[in-house]
């Protein structure tokens, strides 16, 4: 829906009068809220009809309210809903009588049937920022106008809000098009945003995509390879990136499924093998961050991902098989390129590598571990207890071959030994046993 919407209807709400008195409940119940969020008393998207929401929507009933209003937080806790932004999970044991409301007696109806509000995703990411929580406080009394509203979101020489929104929505674009193998010109599109900023250079705006290339990986998804990660980015645009995609949860689950669309591999005929080599894997990126605990809520297929990524693994093995001939041919050992196998298709992937090959120069096994991605160098990628300890039991004998941009132009970096020595390992999932 975007900021200036939700400005909007911030601005027009849809109030109770009585005498010619609007009633000011509503507007003290969101100013609660949003007090309650940028304190970190509502950390994740659960407005809880709770002792610490009251006693804030006291407070700022006590400095809004006329003679006829009174301490009655469950109205608007209740009333909010017409507004489309606020909504009610509703307790199991209470649907019939929720079903039956027009209105609410008191508090009692509250605990009865609802077990806390929540916004539309899109707003509660936006409230965390206190720029924008600003403007929508405002937006509460006054409909702004676009002087107030720039100065509120300014400060000094920061990007502000709108011009985040901007460079966020034109990154995406080229995201979705680099996803979908469509071309498109980087430079381009920077000439074209330019104008639409507050006189920011060429090479400002290149940085701020690095910048969200930065904050897509931490939140495990893909990005523009050619805009290297940049992490010590404004905290504000990392809102305006979950923002964005709270808008629109399908574009969560597109961006999710677009690194690891199954690809065909290319026909080994057709490939010049002398460019495929990369040979310096990925530096260590400073200032990374790793994810914070509180995700946007979403439905996601794991079942048609899995499907996916599968698809998409069998290809990047089929590849690397070829890269280990020719590379073994070129050595002058096509006996040893005759004996590679692909061990996980025929004894499936519980092995903890998918290849075995040879090093000529000692005439020793390799055990080829194959990671591919259509996104870029520095996409993350996962690696199972069982991959990273065989790994570690067998690091002379081990690489691991990650295949990049496998879509556009494959490329492959080799990490030798034990992967722990070149990654951080952030857990994923953990097994829960029962016993001590």
């Amino acid at each position: 829906m975007g900021l200036l919407d939700y400005e909007q209807r911030f601005s027009k709400l849809n109030m109770n009068a009585a005498a010619g008195q609007k009633s000011p409940h509503k507007v003290a119940m969101l100013l609660a809220m949003i007090e309650g969020i940028q304190s970190g008393e509502i950390p994740d998207n659960r407005i809880f009809f709770s002792k610490a929401l009251k006693a804030r929507f006291k407070r700022h009933l006590d400095r809004l309210a006329g003679d006829r209003d009174r301490n009655s937080p469950h109205l608007p806790f209740f009333h909010l809903r017409s507004e489309g932004f606020w909504h009610h999970q509703i307790k199991a044991s209470g649907r019939a009588e929720y079903a039956s409301l027009g209105t609410v007696s008191g508090p009692g109806v509250i605990e009865r049937c609802i077990q806390y509000a929540y916004l539309d995703d899109e707003l509660f990411e936006l409230l965390s920022n206190s720029l924008v929580a600003e403007l929508l406080r405002q937006a509460l009394f006054i409909n702004l106008d676009d002087a107030r509203r720039q100065e509120i979101l300014r400060s000094g020489n920061h990007w502000d809000w709108f011009e985040c929104e901007l460079v966020v929505q034109d990154y995406l674009t080229m995201l979705h098009k680099e996803l979908r193998g469509e071309p498109y010109n980087k430079a381009a599109h920077r000439r074209a945003l330019a104008p639409r900023l507050n006189r920011r250079r060429e090479q400002a705006v290149e940085y701020k995509h690095q910048n969200i290339s930065a904050v897509l990986l931490e939140l495990g998804l893909p990005y523009i390879p050619g805009y290297k990660p940049a992490f010590n980015y404004q905290r504000q645009l990392k809102q305006a990136v979950l923002a964005h995609i709270a808008r629109d949860p399908a574009e969560f689950d597109q961006l999710t499924q677009g690194a690891d669309v199954e690809t065909v591999p290319p026909d080994p005929e057709k490939v010049d093998w002398t460019t495929v080599l990369d040979p310096e894997p990925p530096e260590r990126l400073t200032d990374y961050k790793r994810p914070d605990r509180r995700y946007l809520g979403r439905k996601t297929d794991f079942a048609a991902r899995e499907r996916l990524n599968r698809a998409l693994g069998e290809s990047g093995e089929a590849f690397a098989l070829e890269f280990e001939r020719h590379r073994l041919i070129q050595r002058g050992r096509p006996d040893l390129a005759e004996e590679v196998e692909w061990f996980s298709r025929e004894e499936g992937d519980g092995l903890g590598f998918d290849i075995r090959s040879f090093d000529p120069d000692y005439e020793k096994e390799l055990f080829v571990e194959v990671k591919t991605t259509n996104s870029g160098k520095y996409q993350p990628f996962l690696i199972s207890e069982n991959e990273r300890a065989f790994s570690n039991d067998w690091a002379d004998s081990y690489r691991l071959y990650r295949i990049y941009e496998f879509r556009r132009q494959p490329r492959i970096f080799v990490l030798p030994g034990a992967v722990e020595g070149h990654a951080h390992l952030l857990p994923q999932q953990y097994r829960a046993v029962f016993g001590q």
